[in-house]
């Protein structure tokens, strides 16, 4: 799976997540008549959002994800593919958080309303991540692909020789002037 999807879906997952789990929230809620957690729930995720937006606010990769990239392995071959596969093995732990926090949900609201806070800040701070990779990969001429490893392992990446894009052919960038190139 190339990486820039792996992470595109990976915020799509989690802005699901919160969805569930703040759904939940307020159904638990609602039914034990509990107004004050609602308010609170809704105060947590705002402020959630907040730090989410504050956390992603740049539009370059984060220091994790740029040493990850320059740690890729080079490869001439794409690599083993299967997107199934790599988002159960890389996104277990959100499952996992959210089906447990689901299953509490409408006994303990206050678990899934603290579980959807995280999921909304993970969402927004990760929003910018896969465009920034992908024009890494346009500047390169790469792709990256997510190697095979072991859940408990940390992530790899596979560096293949992709297209570079050539941004003055599609009239992105204009060619310079005739006043600039007489200058030089």
């Amino acid at each position: 799976m190339r990486f820039p999807e792996f992470l595109r879906t990976a915020v799509l997952m989690s802005t699901a997540s919160a969805t569930l789990l703040g759904l939940e929230t307020l159904a638990g809620a609602n039914g034990n008549g509990d107004t004050t957690l609602t308010l609170a729930g809704l105060g947590w995720w705002v402020v959630a959002a907040v730090i989410g937006l504050w956390l992603g606010r740049g539009r370059a990769t984060s220091r994790s994800i740029a040493s990850l990239l320059a740690s890729a392995r080079t490869q001439r071959s794409l690599p083993e593919v299967n997107p199934a596969r790599t988002l159960l093995n890389r996104l277990w732990p959100l499952l996992i958080c959210t089906l447990a926090a689901a299953a509490v949900a409408f006994k303990y609201p206050q678990v899934a309303a603290i579980a959807a806070g995280f999921a909304i800040i993970w969402a927004f701070a990760w929003r910018h991540q896969s465009s920034a990779v992908t024009a890494i990969e346009e500047r390169d001429g790469a792709r990256f692909y997510i190697d095979r490893t072991s859940p408990w392992r940390p992530i790899k990446l596979v560096r293949t020789p992709g297209f570079r894009a050539n941004l003055m052919e599609f009239g992105a960038v204009s060619p310079p002037s005739r006043v600039a190139r007489r200058r030089a």
